[in-house]
């Protein structure tokens, strides 16, 4: 099959300038078909605060109420995404902007309410992959925003990771996916505190042990869950890695 690469970029990486520029002339340079899939919770928080809106956290998820709704909408599916895409553009990439919701690209159910309620948060649970297997076909870069719909006129808010996952997975049976989570490390850390101690491969035994250990925590648990998902769905290879180091192959290897 053909090679697709799937990037997934989130953090001040796309929030400021300098690293969104750089990020994007590396993303040019990427011959063949690719998608990118995008975060924003900074610039969403910003702008919640300038508007008097507390910003509520559980677990690193974000309580999502009507108006931070409306917030997410206009920052990942305006703001960041178009920048994002008249950036591309100026590089020669035919880049398109798309949410869950445009063309039914992803459909999600709201979070049922459990220990927590997230609010108007999206588990995917249908993603059209025929019809963007066939934009990329046609020479289009899909630009993803963590935005998807219930197909009943509501959007929800959907983790960028998650978008990314279940989008490797169903192209998984169009093309020869490599999914790469890209951040402001160089991989998944042994230490903290040492941005040299880079794991070179995680297996599910290795992960059970490091996050009994305490060395993977936090956000990281749900990306490398979500990237044994991937894995398992037929996606060909699933990276961590810095976003600067996207041609050079390092970074951890998840297998």
């Amino acid at each position: 099959m053909e090679k697709l690469i799937l990037i997934k970029v989130g953090g001040k990486i796309v929030e400021e300038e300098k690293t969104l520029h750089d990020l994007l002339h590396d993303f040019s340079t990427i011959e063949g078909y690719k998608v990118l899939v995008h975060g924003g919770g900074r610039s969403a928080t910003k702008l919640a605060a300038q508007l008097g809106i507390e910003s509520k956290m559980v677990n690193g998820r974000r309580i999502t109420d009507m108006e931070t709704l409306k917030i997410v909408t206009m920052v990942y599916g305006g703001l960041v995404n178009k920048n994002i895409v008249a950036g591309l553009q100026a590089l020669g990439v035919n880049a398109l902007g798309l949410t869950g919701a445009d063309m039914n690209l992803m459909k999600s159910d709201k979070r049922p309410v459990a220990e927590v309620d997230y609010g108007y948060v999206g588990d995917v649970k249908e993603v059209n992959a025929d019809l963007l297997a066939s934009l990329i076909h046609q020479g289009v870069v899909p630009v993803l925003a963590p935005l998807t719909h219930d197909k009943q006129g509501h959007m929800l808010n959907t983790n960028a990771d998650t978008i990314a996952g279940e989008a490797a997975k169903a192209l998984a049976k169009h093309f020869d996916v490599t999914l790469m989570f890209c951040f402001e490390k160089k991989g998944v850390l042994l230490d903290e505190n040492d941005d040299e101690s880079v794991i070179p491969e995680i297996n599910r035994e290795a992960f059970k042990r490091y996050v009994e250990q305490g060395v993977i925590q936090g956000g990281m648990i749900p990306k490398l869950e979500n990237s044994f998902q991937a894995i398992d769905a037929g996606v060909k290879q699933v990276v961590i890695t810095q976003a600067s180091e996207i041609h050079r192959g390092t970074g951890t290897k998840i297998s």
